[in-house]
């Protein structure tokens, strides 16, 4: 029996938010560690993403962005999450975010889910492209964009602020060839 469909690829599924992600939320949204990669500068407080949860708008075209968990599909645990974001509906095009949670790390649930997310913007909302930011020392992220497709479009020097230095970003992009 064939397991895959457009969100999911036999080995994780892409599905949308659950009141039961509400610990995961808080554990990858509470993480200082990854406060550099997006635009997270302050601990958000239980409420406040359990509030997110019950509030979410999957409608990428009214609200903009269109958050979905990665779930391993052999546990059924929430591996991660990727995102849409910063939509752009004249252009069909927006930036991608992901997050793999450490313990589901270095098992390719990165590039699985970067490429479905590609797949579903592309072939069911007919997006012309995605891109994304990353430091450029984020290997991780670098090679999971990378084997999903994506190519890098450019080099921002001191893009993203640690603390008191400066790191380099690398931005990566994927079109859609036919469009």
């Amino acid at each position: 029996m064939k397991t895959e469909t457009l969100l999911n690829d036999g080995t994780i599924s892409l599905r949308a938010l659950e009141p039961s992600d509400l610990d995961a939320m808080i554990r990858w949204e509470n993480d200082t560690r990854l406060w550099s990669a997006g635009s997270q500068g302050a601990p958000l407080s239980r409420h406040a993403i359990a509030e997110y949860i019950a509030n979410y708008d999957a409608d990428l075209f009214a609200a903009r962005q269109l958050r979905l968990i990665v779930v391993e599909n052999a546990t059924g645990n929430a591996a991660g999450a990727v995102d849409l974001y910063d939509f752009d509906p004249l252009s069909l095009r927006a930036g991608i975010g992901i997050i793999i949670d450490e313990n589901a790390r270095g098992h390719g649930f990165g590039t699985r889910a970067l490429t479905l997310l590609w797949q579903y913007a592309s072939l069911h909302l007919g997006m012309n492209q995605l891109w994304a930011m990353t430091a450029i020392d984020n290997t991780a992220a670098c090679h999971a964009f990378t084997s999903a497709g994506f190519t890098t479009a450019g080099r921002l020097r001191s893009w993203i602020r640690r603390g008191r230095q400066w790191v380099d970003a690398l931005m990566f992009q994927r079109l859609n060839i036919e469009a």
